[in-house]
């Protein structure tokens, strides 16, 4: 049997360029499995679902390294899984080097094994500078005064009134917070940031 797998980092990402690339090489839809997640693991539905299925002779096909995984040792350990205990052959469409049907001696193994850790070095890497990029890009917005996350719940009409009496010491933190349906500790850092821009100074 033939089989394709896919994998895109989040669901906005879009799989049909690997898609169109798995039907080019006659893969039918039904043994195409796709996984919208992240390659830092194998810990994925639809690719454990794939290996379950797969036999000894079976061959699999995927568009790039970086599509299977993107942790080095991780990569290495399935693919020994994969050929080794499985008895799958392999063909990384990206890279005609890593086509297990082909160069099965010593020299074909070895020129094999040496392109696959240095391309599962390379999806790892990358996905350090996706990381170290984002953080950056996170680090900038905020510097910016970007905030992220949901906004918090307007104020209830309430919370002046509360607020102010709670400060004067004439009610409990409780007592107020109840007053105005909100846990304490929500009251409390209601009032931090309430104090910096509700109140006149």
């Amino acid at each position: 049997m033939v089989y394709g797998y896919i994998r895109v980092s989040t669901r906005e990402q879009n799989a049909d360029r690997q898609l169109l690339a798995l039907r080019d090489a006659a893969i039918p839809g039904q043994n195409i499995f796709t996984d919208k997640q992240s390659g830092k693991d194998f810990n994925r539905p639809c690719y454990r679902q794939l290996v379950k299925k797969l036999k000894p002779g079976d061959l699999l096909y995927i568009k790039s390294i970086d599509r299977l995984g993107r942790n080095y040792e991780e990569i290495q350990r399935q693919w020994r899984v994969l050929t080794k205990e499985k008895g799958v052959d392999i063909v990384v469409l990206d890279m005609p080097l890593l086509d297990t049907r082909r160069g099965k001696d010593l020299v074909g193994t070895f020129l094999s094994d040496i392109v696959l850790q240095v391309l599962s070095f390379v999806a790892e890497n990358e996905r350090t500078n996706i990381r170290q990029r984002q953080a950056e890009g996170i680090a900038a917005a905020q510097a910016r005064g970007v905030r992220f996350g949901r906004p918090p719940r307007p104020l209830p009409d309430s919370y002046h009134s509360a607020y102010r009496r709670w400060k004067a010491g004439a009610i409990t933190g409780t007592e107020a917070a109840k007053e105005c349906g909100m846990a304490l500790s929500t009251f409390r850092y209601r009032a931090e940031t309430y104090e910096q821009s509700a109140l006149p100074k």
